[in-house]
C-alpha cells in the first residue's frame, strides 16, 4: 500500500527573485537551502525540445534550477520499482533563467526534462555522492510517462 506524501515530501518549487538597478541584475533563490547537498552538476541537452528521461532513485532527492535558457521538469513517485504505473500523473514546472526558482525532486522520484530553449542548461544538486547515486540508480524509458508537449 502507497502511503501518502506529506507536503514537505513532495516536489515543490522555491521561488527567487531578480534585482535590477543601474548596475546590472542580481537573481537569487533566497529561501533555498544548502542542508544535505553532497554534490552538483549541470546538463545541457543537444537542442529545443529533447527529452532527457526517467532517472529515478530510491534515496536521493535532488534540487534543480534553470542557469540558461527554460526547461518542463517533470517529477513522478515511483510507486513500484520494478514495474511502475503508466497512469501516474507527473509534477510539472517550467523553470527558466529569467525567473529565478528551485524545483525540489525527493526521494523516490522519477526525473526527466525537456529542453524548450536551445540553450537550456540545469543546475541539479544533489544530496548523494556520486557512488551513494550509482547504487541506487533506475531507469526508464523517457516516454514511460509521456508529459512533453509535441516538439
Amino acid at each position: 500500500m502507497r502511503r501518502p506524501r506529506s507536503v514537505s515530501n513532495a516536489p515543490r518549487v522555491i521561488p527567487g527573485e531578480i534585482h535590477l538597478d543601474e548596475r546590472g541584475e542580481v537573481a537569487f533563490v533566497n529561501d533555498f537551502r544548502f542542508d544535505g547537498i553532497k554534490r552538483f552538476y549541470t546538463v545541457t541537452n543537444t537542442r529545443a525540445g529533447f527529452v532527457r528521461a526517467w532517472h529515478a532513485h530510491r534515496h536521493e532527492a535532488k534540487y534543480v534550477t534553470a542557469v540558461y535558457g527554460e526547461a518542463l521538469v517533470c517529477a513522478v513517485e515511483v510507486d513500484d520499482w520494478e514495474r511502475p504505473s503508466r497512469t501516474l500523473t507527473p509534477f510539472q514546472a517550467v523553470l527558466s533563467a529569467d525567473n529565478p526558482s528551485v524545483l525540489f525532486i525527493p526521494a523516490g522520484y522519477a526525473n526527466g526534462f525537456m529542453s524548450l530553449s536551445n540553450d537550456a542548461r540545469l543546475m541539479f544538486f544533489s544530496t548523494a555522492t556520486l557512488e551513494e547515486s550509482q547504487r541506487d540508480d533506475y531507469r526508464f524509458d523517457p516516454r514511460y510517462w509521456d508529459p512533453w508537449p509535441a516538439a
